[in-house]
């Protein structure tokens, strides 16, 4: 968890790799960066013993783009659109927000009930907290973590 290139701009991480290790012996990773030239990397891979998914979230909906002398916007932290670009339609749908907001107004209005609970939210949380934690101290961090007098996750990590 270190900020690799962007100090100038945050005094957190600006790169995070997370490895959860499941009670049934599946491994998952996590990673987060906001290093990469070219924009917004957002892609999921699940890996089974039966079988395995992968999905672009972003750039299987781009328009790849050449462009000699470069354009307005193309995607979330592209710093340029000169040369091959892969500009995103929609960005905010494939971001999921229109949907996000139209399913907590109906929540909201009784007419749904949330796809997330509160528990999903704390767990996932809790799981952020035991990152910075893990990065802070060098060490794994089992569940459940639950620090006391913590005021934000990036505390654990700068001051473990």
């Amino acid at each position: 968890m270190p900020t690799q290139v962007h100090g100038d701009r945050t005094e957190g991480e600006d790169e995070a790799i997370t490895i959860v290790e499941f009670e049934n012996g599946a491994v998952g990773m996590v990673e987060s960066s906001w290093n990469r030239p070219g924009g917004m990397d957002d892609c999921i891979e699940v890996f089974g013993d039966k079988g395995q998914t992968y999905a672009d979230m972003l750039m299987g909906n781009a328009l790849p783009t050449y462009s000699e002398v470069g354009f307005g916007y193309a995607v979330e932290k592209a710093a340029t659109t000169k040369g091959w670009t892969y500009p995103v339609f929609e960005e905010h749908w494939n971001y999921g927000f229109p949907q996000e907001m139209r399913h907590f107004a109906r929540c909201v209005r009784g007419k749904e009930t949330p796809i997330s609970d509160g528990e999903t939210g704390r767990v996932v949380q809790e799981v952020i907290y035991a990152a910075y934690a893990s990065a802070g101290q060098g060490r794994k961090i089992t569940l459940p973590f639950r620090p006391k007098g913590v005021a934000k996750p990036i505390d654990l990590w700068k001051t473990p």
